[in-house]
């Protein structure tokens, strides 16, 4: 029996194929043919990467061929570039340009506090009751040098002036408040000569005598108000809410004189 001196030859190990190999395969041969179709165009405006997709149904994929590619125009594109940057509009900026902010100047006011309120000063009722009669006292002083020298011996007037500071209050007829006819008519009550109550009534209430022949004690009447003629151009009167009984000049522009009795 011959022995053979030649060993036995071994295929090399193949790659197990399977359905995922080929799902592979195919994929990778896409992406392939996808990148060789896609056109880099240089542009003045930057670099313009164009990819030009190609339906599946125009592929050839038979026998490994593939597809031509298309053609680009790329003078075309630069035309369009160029036109485009001539027509937009050029903004230039100097290197050295700066930007500056102006602040408006803040000046804190500080308010001056308060000054603080002087406590009262404390009066005792002695220093009160002085100072009530010192007040009375002038008063008194003020009103006897507001009387004319026509009062002295014009009973008419003593009685008139011994009212004076009596406040106004309308419709008074004492001396807690006169109003004008109620001031005149009382006055004259005191000498026994009743006056009608209102001074349009007073004033019919006398004759009527000119501003030549008015003597001190006459009245003196005007539309809405009658007062006591005190000489030269006084009168006394009640004046009108807020004011009270004094002498004062004869305000009126054209008064009527009237002698009572």
């Amino acid at each position: 029996m011959t022995a053979s001196a030649v060993r036995a030859r071994h295929r090399s190990a193949r790659r197990p194929v399977t359905p995922l190999t080929d799902l592979a395969t195919a994929a990778t041969g896409t992406l392939a043919q996808a990148g060789r179709r896609t056109a880099v165009v240089a542009a003045t405006t930057g670099l313009m990467v164009s990819a030009v997709a190609v339906p599946a149904a125009s592929a050839a994929t038979t026998s490994g061929d593939q597809a031509a590619l298309p053609s680009v125009d790329t003078a075309a594109l630069t035309a369009s570039a160029k036109t485009v940057l001539e027509t937009a509009p050029v903004v230039t900026a100097p290197a050295d340009a700066a930007w500056t902010f102006e602040t408006p100047a803040v000046t804190a006011v500080v308010p001056e506090p308060e000054p603080e309120p002087e406590p009262e000063p404390v009066v005792s009722r002695s220093a009160a009751r002085a100072a009530t009669a010192e007040t009375a006292a002038a008063a008194t002083e003020v009103a006897a040098a507001a009387v004319p020298q026509s009062v002295s011996d014009n009973a008419v007037l003593e009685i008139a002036a011994r009212y004076v500071g009596t406040p106004y209050v309308s419709g008074g007829t004492t001396p807690a408040g006169f109003d004008c006819s109620g001031f005149t008519s009382y006055v004259y009550a005191q000498l026994g000569i009743t006056l009608p109550r209102t001074s349009s009534a007073q004033k019919a209430a006398g004759t009527v005598v000119s501003a030549a022949d008015a003597q001190p004690g006459d009245l003196i009447w005007s539309p809405g108000h009658i007062a006591i003629y005190a000489g030269g151009d006084q009168q006394i009167d009640a004046p009108r809410p807020g004011k009270s009984v004094e002498f004062r000049s004869i305000w009126q522009s054209n008064p009527v004189f009237i002698r009572v009795g």
